[in-house]
């Protein structure tokens, strides 16, 4: 399981927030605990698309290695 950040804010009707490592993940919902269950499935939708589409350009011709910061 990996973790990421997300900055949330309550903008007194809305809740949005966004995740700081991964552009393009942002949801705007009602209450906090919705957009905490938006950010997941977003997040999660994006790496698998971003995955499918690695996947896709290398045709066989990549190497899938884990990288430890």
């Amino acid at each position: 399981m990996s973790h990421y950040t997300a900055q949330i804010q309550y903008t007194g009707e809305w809740w949005i927030g966004w995740m700081h490592e991964i552009s393009g993940v942002n949801c705007q919902e009602r209450t906090r605990e919705e957009l905490l269950e938006s950010l997941q499935s977003a997040l999660r939708d994006i790496l698998e698309y971003d995955a499918q589409q690695a996947k896709r350009s290398g045709e066989d011709a990549f190497e899938v290695v884990d990288i430890a910061v």
